[in-house]
């Protein structure tokens, strides 16, 4: 791993010199700030704050890094890791990601750079180089919501095969034999984990068809598109109930079919996936599935202070914790 002193000799200046620059930048020219930051991406450089910080006993400050707070799922996982840390007497650091790799490298540094002393993550990616980087040097971490492909992680995930099961077992319940399956299965292992606990109740029903509906990402204006699509279909082709990979995809879809004039459910019955909070709410009140959303953050808290040896509540002595989702009915299935 570089250090401060490697930086100090690829840039040519001294190693107070790059102290200044991450600590006290305005003390630094321009040009020698330039240099020295030139020298910090090069060498792939994070300050280390020391294992000090990571050592057991009184725990002050969490660092939570999000994948992207437009999403109201990840909006949930924060409030229930920062009312828990706020139970507990502890801080936490929030910082979002927006989907972006490159952003989320950068907050995980700052989250070092701020002596946090453990981190709890719901990533971009699950499997980047700089979460790999912070293991080897000894960061405690929590994964929310992901499983990396190092199974020794310390993770909080839902049962996402369950979660495909019983939306699906749901509408095969109500009577529907043409089923499509709204999702982007191809650039998310949760939606394809959805999909295959979909398709394993299907491959009970041979007279049952499920189909799947591309969606390029999880937003409302994805799900507006599959909806656009639908509705360029004749009936008799047209699927007579779509699960959909999450609440905001359903949205969508729910507001472009009544748009247009189909009934919801009568013609196109929907289930999401989440119960975000406005599902009760929406113009026809959505059956979804579940997640325990403020769960998974309030459970990674304990979990990480566990990994810190301080422990909060009464959870498995496990580093990988599986939540259940459950089904909501409601009008739109």
């Amino acid at each position: 791993m570089a250090t401060i002193k490697d930086v100090a000799r690829l840039a040519q200046v001294s190693a107070g010199t790059v102290s200044n620059v991450l600590n006290r930048p305005s003390y630094v020219n321009v040009a020698t700030r330039e240099r020295v930051l030139a020298a910090i991406r090069e060498l792939d450089f994070v300050p280390h704050q020391g294992s000090r910080q990571f050592r057991p006993g009184r725990v002050r400050t969490l660092g939570l890094a999000v994948a992207n707070l437009d999403n109201p799922f990840f909006v949930d996982v924060a409030l229930g890791a920062e009312e828990r840390c706020a139970e507990l007497g502890v801080g936490v650091v929030i910082t979002n990601s927006g989907y972006d790799p490159v952003r989320e490298t950068h907050n995980l540094d700052l989250l070092v750079q701020s002596r946090v002393q453990g981190i709890i993550i719901a990533p971009v990616d699950e499997n980047s180089s700089r979460l790999e980087m912070l293991k080897d040097r000894g960061v405690p971490m929590v994964f929310v919501d992901r499983v990396g492909d190092d199974r020794d992680c310390w993770s909080v995930v839902v049962d996402d095969f369950r979660g495909g099961q019983i939306g699906m077992r749901h509408l095969i319940g109500t009577g529907h034999r043409r089923i499509a399956f709204l999702g982007h299965p191809e650039t998310s292992p949760k939606v394809r984990t959805r999909l295959a606990g979909a398709r394993s109740v299907v491959a009970e029903h041979p007279e049952v068809t499920l189909e799947l509906i591309d969606a390029d990402s999880w937003s409302i204006e994805a799900g507006r598109s599959a909806g656009t699509r639908l509705v360029d279909r004749a009936a008799d082709r047209r699927p007579t109930a779509v699960f959909c990979a999450n609440d905001m995809l359903a949205l969508g879809l729910a507001q472009q079919l009544l748009r247009d004039g189909i009934r919801i459910p009568e013609e196109v019955a929907i289930v999401g996936y989440d119960d975000l909070e406005w599902a009760s709410v929406s113009s026809v009140p959505l059956t979804t599935v579940r997640q325990p959303r403020q769960g998974l953050g309030r459970t990674a808290v304990d979990m990480i202070l566990e990994l810190l040896g301080r422990p909060s509540a009464r959870i498995p002595r496990s580093n990988h914790v599986v939540l259940q989702p459950e089904l909501v009915v409601r009008d739109s299935a």
